[in-house]
């Protein structure tokens, strides 16, 4: 059975419930390890059931409690007044950083007596939108949000004057909404891919290929980096040296404009990937073809996230703050809610460094 329709299917029985009254509004539904056994899915799927399920208001998350049943003809009556709640907007929630950046953010939380709303987008404008419109209609003391494809014009903008004008602190994190100019915590990502490329050619390597995600910021400036670095050091540029891909393309795409690459005549030395879920996945591109890492082929990873130690070759990786950023987020956000006059304008930037590892390989020699 396809992802997808596993997924439908938990949506499908969950909601079949709800309708036919077998649980009723504000009532708590199984627990993610019970409906992982009674449906005999993955606990991917449930969580991504269940979210859907949040997003489009028939259920209902309280931290620390569980998931319920809404009430959707009174969901804004049944809302919890303002008092001691902080939303949190995510672009995804997988095991890769984003686990890490909300321990951070409940740590400090559940320090100052708050609780925390989640929701995720799935880096999907619609589903941003509903997200809001969920924090806005919970009445959320104040607001942490990832944009969703931060590179193009946003159309949920009305939403974050909204609770501006509400006097609801909201604050951006990993990326902002140029337009709006929020208060801000982010990595120098242009610095991250000029240190990951300009590692690499001061290892020797000049035909490097850089694979970059064009839909957010994050990805563009880690491509400035990119070339900045080729531009300071005066080294030709060529056609093939950036892929770019999106949100929607599949992962077989540019991995297959790579692959198309790597067979060419004049194979690449060294590749700077967007993070390192996309350096593992090289990674595994490489092998198929037989290639070595680092013996034919250096590779940088980004973010130094767990991933980057999980396989045999240990990736070289730009280092991201994760948990520090989620602590600091949470800080402001709370200062912002308690002194509310005083929140003004507000932005944090952390410098990436680079954590060298066996992935990159002197070839100057």
């Amino acid at each position: 059975m396809a992802q997808q329709t596993k997924v439908g299917m938990v949506k499908q029985k969950i909601k079949e419930w709800i309708n036919e009254g077998k649980v009723l509004p504000g009532e708590k539904i199984y627990s993610e390890n019970e409906l992982v056994k009674m449906f005999e899915v993955s606990r991917h799927t449930v969580r991504q059931a269940v979210g859907d399920l949040v997003h489009e208001g028939y259920l209902y998350r309280e931290q620390g409690a569980g998931t319920f049943v809404a009430n959707r003809r009174t969901e804004a009556k049944r809302m919890p007044p303002t008092g001691k709640n902080i939303g949190v907007i995510t672009t995804y929630i997988t095991d890769y950083i984003f686990p890490s950046i909300i321990k951070g953010i409940e740590s400090h939380l559940s320090q100052q007596g708050y609780s925390l709303t989640f929701a995720c987008t799935d880096n999907n404008p619609e589903k941003e939108r509903q997200c809001l419109e969920t924090m806005i209609n919970r009445n959320v003391d104040g607001l942490i949000v990832e944009p969703t494809r931060s590179s193009s014009y946003n159309p949920n903008l009305h939403y974050y004057l909204q609770m501006e004008q509400n006097n609801t602190p909201f604050l951006m994190i990993n990326q902002y909404y140029p337009q709006l100019n929020p208060p801000h915590i982010i990595l120098d990502d242009e610095k991250g891919g000029y240190i990951a490329t300009d590692h690499l050619i001061g290892l020797g390597h000049r035909k490097v290929i850089g694979l970059f995600k064009s839909d957010d910021i994050q990805g563009l400036n880690r491509m400035q980096g990119f070339i900045r670095a080729f531009r300071e050091k005066n080294i030709a540029f060529f056609p093939e040296m950036i892929i770019t891909y999106t949100t929607e393309q599949k992962e077989e795409e540019f991995l297959n404009k790579l692959k198309g690459v790597l067979l060419s005549g004049e194979r690449p030395t060294g590749i700077v990937c967007y993070n390192d879920e996309v350096a593992i996945s090289v990674l595994n591109l490489l092998r198929e073809l037989g290639l070595k890492v680092p013996e034919d082929i250096s590779i940088v990873g980004y973010d130094d996230s767990y991933l980057a130690e999980a396989s045999e070759t240990k990736i070289t990786s730009v280092t991201h703050p994760k948990m520090e950023m989620g602590v600091e987020a949470a800080k402001w956000v709370v200062s912002a809610v308690e002194n509310r006059d005083k929140a003004g304008t507000y932005q944090k930037v952390y410098q990436p460094e680079l954590v060298i590892r066996s992935s990159t390989k002197d070839i100057s020699k």
